[in-house]
């Protein structure tokens, strides 16, 4: 990236589950592009390290919660409207997968939390920003999906399901929404996070090997994608879902 770029100066951004991870990768790359940052995570203290990486309270604030809690993703959005403007920019990174099996043995409660958080913990920050001035001011959004919502993925099966509902309220979204609102996702493969770590971990190298670019992901190649879906520069996207992936989709596999 040009040291110098600023395509997104003056707008203001909104990254959920952004104080780690591909999150805080995505907020980086944002303030880098000269937008200011709302960011939102459950745990207040590495959210404050994060806001002051990101160059302190002119640059980002942050709110601590719960995604699926509708009370604070509406005080979040009034706290960064109130700090910077409405939110121009919407991404909907959180995501979470507590639970590793098969779907015949899956424990339905963990079900339900997967689908509150990803699902519908997605299209709830969607209305809020849409309800405090994205839908006359117009704006885009960016959820972070998962190429296990594209292709059977065991172990990860319903993390999967809810990535493909994410896909397609995407995509539900971009028609519903337009020409106000351009609405997108990326799917990553595999990223080199706490969150993947038991996909990759200790093997590394091996995983690797089905990547035709010879590599796992980094949660920069993620913010580059998003901070390009975020842009004028995809002005005339909307409703698509990038598939991030090193190339391993054309080798019939998605996960370690």
């Amino acid at each position: 990236m040009n040291a110098d770029s600023a395509r997104l100066a003056g707008r203001v951004a909104l990254v959920t589950g952004a104080s780690r991870g591909i999150g805080l990768a995505i907020a980086r790359r944002l303030v880098a592009e000269g937008a200011r940052v709302g960011l939102t995570a459950r745990h207040p203290e590495p959210l404050a390290e994060a806001v002051a990486e990101l160059g302190g309270p002119t640059r980002a604030v942050a709110v601590a919660g719960r995604a699926d809690d509708a009370e604070h993703r509406r005080a979040a959005v009034h706290r960064i409207t109130e700090a910077f403007g409405p939110v121009d920019v919407l991404v909907n990174n959180v995501g979470i997968n507590p639970v590793h099996g098969p779907l015949a043995e899956l424990d339905l409660a963990a079900a339900r939390k997967i689908l509150d958080v990803n699902l519908v913990g997605t299209l709830g920050w969607v209305q809020e920003v849409r309800a405090a001035g994205m839908a006359e001011r117009g704006g885009c959004v960016v959820n972070v999906s998962s190429i296990a919502g594209l292709t059977p993925s065991p172990g990860i099966a319903f993390y999967g399901v809810s990535k493909a509902a994410v896909n397609h309220l995407t995509a539900c979204l971009a028609v519903e929404l337009a020409p106000a609102i351009r609405v997108n996702a990326v799917a990553p493969a595999v990223v080199k996070t706490r969150f993947a770590a038991a996909l990759h971990e200790g093997r590394e190298e091996e995983v690797a090997r089905a990547y035709p670019l010879g590599r796992l992901g980094v949660p920069e190649d993620v913010a580059g994608a998003v901070a390009f879906l975020a842009s004028a520069d995809a002005a005339w996207i909307t409703g698509q879902t990038l598939v991030l992936d090193g190339g391993v989709g054309l080798a019939g596999r998605i996960a370690g």
